[in-house]
């Protein structure tokens, strides 16, 4: 095994450019192990380089240069652990926030797919779903640019503290509506008795994809369907929100026909 490597040997190794490893010399991050009196070249021992790849990582975990070479200079074991646990735990968050962020593109990818091939037609169909349990929101009516990109928080926010850790929800948000009052809400994956719990009946449910523009249109169709074909009198509908785009959403309506 080779004991020294080049600037450029090594920015290759750790993949960095040449340049990062010479402003990390400049500020005392990572100097070179050796550095030849008649060239001038710097050279760098396996020891650097596992340094440099440490360094890589916590990079990845947005630490500053600052925060890093703070790391690297303790001498306390338990200090580093415990800064690296830190690390960890932001690292999972970021990982949390980009599956999140990844999710809404791939639907909007979805949707562009579907407009390129000619989009979807108001057709009426039917679908069967067990019983769900839902959670109304007690502020929010209807979905909006600044409650929809990350809306499972505000549902956190508006259950007790003590009963935060019983709950976990589906990436699919909606609006129930009954009685002319309607909510959104997000479906319960886990969860615990408070105030704003629904239930909603297993069963068959009449369905039809819409946008905001032919959503009462084809709500208004659904229940005629409903009572003329089903004999059935819908008492609630189901507007599940649909995100087409980054920031663009559609619906797709339900009414409850027969368990």
């Amino acid at each position: 095994m080779k004991d020294y490597f080049s600037i450029s040997q090594a920015a290759k190794i750790v993949d960095m450019t040449s340049e990062t490893l010479r402003h990390y010399d400049r500020i005392d991050l990572v100097k070179p192990s050796k550095t030849d009196e008649w060239t001038g070249y710097r050279y760098y021992s396996q020891q650097e380089i596992v340094k440099l790849n440490t360094i890589r990582a916590l990079r990845c975990m947005d630490l500053t240069l600052k925060e890093i070479k703070k790391i690297l200079e303790y001498d306390d074991f338990n200090k580093i652990i415990e800064t690296l646990k830190q690390a960890e735990k932001s690292a999972d968050e970021k990982i949390a926030e980009l599956n999140y962020a990844k999710t809404k593109i791939q639907r909007a990818r979805v949707f562009y797919e579907s407009k390129s091939n000619g989009g979807q037609h108001e057709n009426v169909f039917i679908k069967h779903y067990p019983q769900r349990v839902i959670l109304l929101s007690n502020t929010m009516q209807k979905p909006a640019l600044e409650n929809l990109w990350n809306y499972h928080r505000r549902f956190y926010e508006q259950v007790s503290d003590k009963l935060k850790s019983e709950f976990s929800f589906e990436d699919l948000a909606g609006i129930y509506e009954q009685d002319g009052n309607s909510r959104l809400f997000a479906i319960c994956t886990r969860y615990a008795k408070t105030d704003g719990l629904k239930i909603l009946p297993k069963g068959d449910y009449l369905c039809a994809d819409c946008t905001e523009e032919t959503r009462g249109r084809i709500i208004k169709k659904l229940y005629e369907t409903a009572k003329n074909k089903y004999n059935a009198v819908p008492e609630f509908t189901i507007q599940l929100i649909v995100l087409s785009g980054i920031l663009q959403w559609n619906y797709q309506a339900q009414v409850f026909i027969s368990s």
